[in-house]
């Protein structure tokens, strides 16, 4: 049975998302968004129009969550006086208590998304580390959990550029995940080297080992964001491939490679970036695919160095390099911990079926990042 400070502290919390969340001024944002869509030209300019109705339906999910908070809180009030009368059990006052925390935290949660990237679609690009086809194999096993985790969010995957394995598993993939929330908010948590300590199938002697795979994560720009592309640094060679094939993965006949030097514009020095892209059979569309993703490398760019500039929490995070693993996944001893934040969990099937959400709100909680001046 929960005490009366667990109640008190249900209250308080709600109390605070309403100011935090400005739910009022929400309220009045909606309905005049709302009457925008009313006009007898709205949908003249169709992509206008989607834009239009993205933005209302993202504020009235904020009111719609505050709202079932609130709710949730006001039950479990009713509850707690109602068990003092003997009219409701101590088993039903806990699973109000449940329901109302859970809905808080969620909201909380999203309430510390607050960056301009963070709502945006993303690209996530997997490689393999040293080890050969055991690497390989984990970069595959770290792309499904993505795509199980994409597909329980509601986010649609589409695979851009995918290179197989010599044996088994594959080199590296891109994977653009669009279409539900906040994407890139919840996946920038995975940013880094991801850590497998397994016995080996690949290994006759059955020996335990060790493989590496990096994830990079970058916030999928749109026509909203203006990035700057020098013509003059940018060249592009063709190549005839064919995908994998199935479900996931469109066979194709016309892929491209972009090439772009990229200055960094602190030091002067200069970097390579190179983006294939065999997405479809088309390529003039893999032209234009690859164009964006080279726009969202450059945006992502400058985001950090906005970051770094700001001193935020560039400080306490992990650097993408071997060696610095930010999760390890133990197989033997049932374990998934992340370094980061010590957050660990033995359910690892879960994890590989996608679950990772419980790690994703532990980084987000340690490493909050403040609203842009």
């Amino acid at each position: 049975m929960i005490t009366q400070e667990q109640l008190k502290d249900v209250l308080t919390r709600v109390e605070a998302l309403y100011k935090y969340l400005n739910i009022e001024q929400k309220q009045v944002e909606f309905e005049e968004e709302q009457l925008r869509t009313q006009a007898p030209d709205f949908w003249e300019d169709p992509k206008r129009a989607q834009e239009q109705m993205k933005k209302v339906k993202g504020i009235e999910r904020w009111l719609k969550g505050y709202k079932e908070a609130r709710q949730q809180a006001d039950e479990l009030q009713l509850a707690f006086d109602f068990y003092r009368d003997e009219l409701v059990t101590e088993q039903e006052v806990d699973d109000d208590y449940r329901k109302a925390i859970a809905t808080i935290e969620d909201l909380e949660l999203k309430n510390m998304l607050r960056q301009k990237e963070d709502p945006m679609d993303c690209v996530l690009k997997i490689n393999s580390g040293a080890g050969g086809t055991e690497s390989q194999d984990w970069a595959s096993m770290l792309m499904r959990m993505y795509m199980r985790w994409a597909e329980a969010n509601g986010h649609k995957v589409t695979i851009s550029n995918l290179q197989e394995g010599d044996e088994a598993g594959i080199k590296s993939v891109t994977m653009e995940i669009e279409g539900g929330e906040y994407a890139y908010g919840y996946l920038k948590s995975e940013n880094g080297v991801h850590r497998l300590v397994r016995v080996s199938p690949f290994n006759a002697q059955g020996k335990r080992m060790t493989s590496f795979a990096s994830v990079f994560v970058t916030p999928l720009v749109d026509d909203t964001i203006e990035v700057y592309v020098d013509p003059a640094k940018l060249s592009w060679d063709t190549f005839r491939s064919s995908g994998a094939g199935g479900q996931n993965v469109n066979k194709v006949e016309s892929g491209v490679r972009l090439r772009y030097w990229y200055t960094d514009p602190d030091t002067g020095e200069e970097e390579e970036i190179l983006i294939e892209n065999t997405e479809t059979r088309d390529q003039p569309k893999n032209k234009e695919r690859a164009m964006a993703l080279l726009r969202s490398q450059l945006y992502d760019r400058a985001m950090k160095k906005r970051l770094e500039a700001q001193a935020k929490i560039e400080a306490g995070k992990k650097k993408i390099e071997w060696g610095s693993q930010i999760r390890s996944y133990v197989f033997d001893d049932r374990r998934v911990k992340d370094h980061r934040t010590n957050y660990q969990t033995s359910d690892v099937d879960a994890v590989m079926d996608g679950k990772i959400d419980g790690f994703i709100k532990a980084y987000l909680m340690e490493f909050p990042v403040a609203d842009e001046e």
